[in-house]
């Protein structure tokens, strides 16, 4: 039976990721070494940042080719979230912006992977 959930992104310099995710987040990794780093998320889920270096079988580039998804409880809060992470550091992908499901923005890490911030709107 599976135990737990996780992420892996993998990274070009996994202390410079961990470093970037530290201060986006305001979270402390839970492990990190010259290699890897995990990040225990709020719903309990583990994001590694893993040194694509390291990675059997080697890992294609595919940086950007997905979201990584951060749902929040209000669309004031991605408008909040945008400010703070742009001022720490976050390349901005698409500023605060109403789609068909809610309001959202989207920021890169350092490799290019894609952080989107969301609310779902009512109704």
């Amino acid at each position: 039976m599976i135990d737990s959930n996780s992420i892996l992104l993998f990274v070009a310099d996994a202390p410079k990721s961990a470093s970037f995710y530290a201060r986006l987040l305001g979270l402390d990794a839970v492990e990190a070494s010259p290699t890897f780093a995990m990040f225990i998320l709020s719903s309990g889920l583990a994001l590694g940042l893993w040194g694509e270096k390291g990675v059997e079988p080697a890992p294609a580039p595919t940086g950007g080719g997905c979201d990584l998804g951060f749902k929040v409880a209000t669309a004031d809060l991605v408008d909040t979230l945008h400010t703070e992470w742009q001022g720490k550091g976050a390349t901005i992908l698409l500023p605060p912006t109403d789609l068909d499901f809610g309001r959202s923005f989207v920021a890169a890490d350092p490799d290019g992977h894609r952080l989107r911030v969301y609310n779902v709107a009512e109704g």
